[in-house]
């Protein structure tokens, strides 16, 4: 049997859209997001001129909804929480570039184009057949 971290690191690999929700007025505010993985620390990318970038100045914390599909019942999905970080570090903007990203953005050098920098603090494998979830020692 596989560990947690093992299961949570295959779900992480093959899904990378999921839900990226911040605070807004003490209220959640949730949007789709694309991800990319690195040993747990996810990225995305956003233009800097947008209401999460904004949200996320005045409260860094997030939670992250990444892996489910199709049917609900049974399949697996990580709830990650954790802090955001903006950087425009070009590295990562290449590496979390895809040609989607076109529609938005010049490139991965574009000016608006920034990166979110998310540090889970727990995440959990949730919805295993109704089963307990299975937390994800880090």
């Amino acid at each position: 049997m596989s560990s947690a971290k093992e299961k949570a690191l295959k779900i992480l690999d093959k899904k990378l859209i999921g839900t990226l929700s911040t605070v807004s007025n003490n209220k959640p505010h949730s949007r789709y997001m694309t991800f990319y993985n690195d040993n747990f620390t996810l990225y995305c990318a956003t233009s800097k001129d947008t209401h999460k970038v904004e949200e996320l100045q005045l409260n860094p914390n997030t939670h992250i909804l990444l892996g489910l599909e199709g049917v609900a019942f049974g399949n697996e999905y990580l709830e990650i929480e954790g802090t955001v970080e903006v950087t425009q570090d070009d590295s990562m903007r290449e590496k979390v570039w895809n040609k989607y990203m076109e529609f938005w953005f010049d490139g991965p050098e574009d000016p608006d184009l920034i990166v979110l920098k998310i540090t889970p603090s727990s995440i959990r494998i949730m919805n295993k057949k109704g089963n307990s979830p299975e937390v994800v020692e880090m």
